[in-house]
């Protein structure tokens, strides 16, 4: 699936801006953005790709069991999570890493949690809202409405300030559209008028199943047939997302009730390290969406307003060393403690639990020393 007539698009693929009819409403916001917000995007979006392909390495080398890749969505990811406001609460999937360091959530703490070192990754509140990795496919959805339904509760949302009122925003595939989860978060989001966002990133593939099998019409109809207001953008246009998530979290979180989104975008490696992309996409397909590659393109528009290349090469300098502190640390990660897994389980000390850490603490104890 390439991009239609509906798809919104402010930056095209050869690093031009253009405004339309339907686009124009977002140029202040564009006008708003200073170069150092500009040249964070690609920053970000360069790093993250770096260090993506570093984990995958790792993976190769036996560092870890699984890796999931972004390479190819961090447009869609780095726009939407700058669009955000700093008080709303992120659910994401399992490959949103842009938004992760954007966040403060690291890739080291990313590979720890898929090494099976954590409990399931970070603590959302030290994290500026940024909340677990759903491994399930679209548990999230239902997460991110229950969260949203809950400001309205608390009567958290509604006051017309966007710097005080929260809103979530909730992040899957197109393969979670098929879920039953997904559409059961629509119906209580709208019937609730929660405050929350719902961010499809189309990449094209459910793993080995693409979209045109998935759904005969554009995955945001979906969205439209709950009463939601739903658009389709260029997934791979950094300022188009950026707009509109500003745009549409803005209306969420002064009662505006739901949104969707849906980016169109591509995922340029496997599903996962697991996968064989090759197998069941060809060439063409690839050239196609390489040519719209959501960092080259926004190089060019960078190169075109006057960013110098001493800036690329810094980022690429930063990005080389920041791989390397990764190899070095993921490399030195040691075992956990077997006790933590008894911490958190209840919020107050609980019988049950200190019988099994005795008992468990005596059969390491038998091995004697060797656990």
């Amino acid at each position: 699936m390439s991009y239609t007539d509906e798809t919104l698009q402010i930056l095209s693929p050869d690093g031009r801006i253009h405004f339309s009819e339907r686009t124009d409403e977002f140029l202040p916001l564009i006008e708003e953005l200073t170069e150092d917000q500009l040249t964070d995007f690609y920053r970000t979006m360069r790093i993250t790709r770096v260090l993506d392909l570093e984990a995958h390495n790792l993976q190769r080398q036996g560092q870890m069991a699984l890796w999931v890749p972004a390479v190819g969505q961090e447009g869609c990811q780095v726009g939407s999570g700058a669009g955000a406001r700093p008080q709303d609460h992120i659910f994401p999937a399992y490959r949103e890493h842009s938004i992760a360091r954007m966040r403060g959530v690291s890739m080291v703490e990313i590979i720890r949690m898929l090494r099976g070192l954590t409990h399931g990754g970070w603590d959302p509140a030290a994290k500026n809202n940024f909340h677990l990795y759903a491994i399930v496919i679209a548990t999230q959805t239902l997460h991110a409405t229950g969260y949203a339904m809950g400001i309205n509760f608390d009567g958290a949302a509604g006051t017309g300030n966007p710097n005080e009122d929260e809103a979530a925003i909730v992040y899957f595939g197109d393969g979670a559209t098929s879920q039953g989860d997904a559409s059961e978060a629509l119906v209580f989001a709208q019937s609730y008028q929660a405050p929350v966002l719902f961010f499809l990133q189309n990449n094209q593939w459910a793993i080995s199943a693409p979209v045109r099998v998935q759904s005969r019409t554009p995955l945001y109809k979906r969205a439209e047939g709950f009463g939601i207001p739903s658009y389709q953008v260029d997934g791979n246009d950094v300022l188009i997302n950026y707009a509109l998530t500003r745009t549409l979290t803005d209306r969420a979180r002064s009662g505006g009730g739901p949104q969707f989104i849906e980016a169109v975008t591509y995922r340029i490696g496997a599903h996962t390290s697991s996968d064989d992309p090759s197998r069941y996409r060809d060439e063409e397909e690839m050239r196609y969406w390489a040519e719209r590659d959501p960092i080259d393109r926004f190089r060019l528009y960078l190169s075109g307003v006057g960013v110098s290349e001493a800036f690329f090469d810094e980022v690429e300098a930063q990005a080389k060393d920041e791989a390397t502190d990764l190899r070095k640390q993921v490399t030195e990660m040691s075992k956990p403690d077997s006790q933590n897994i008894f911490a958190h389980v209840y919020t107050d000390p609980h019988p049950l639990v200190d019988e099994q850490r005795a008992w468990f603490t005596d059969f390491e104890n038998s091995f004697g020393g060797e656990k």
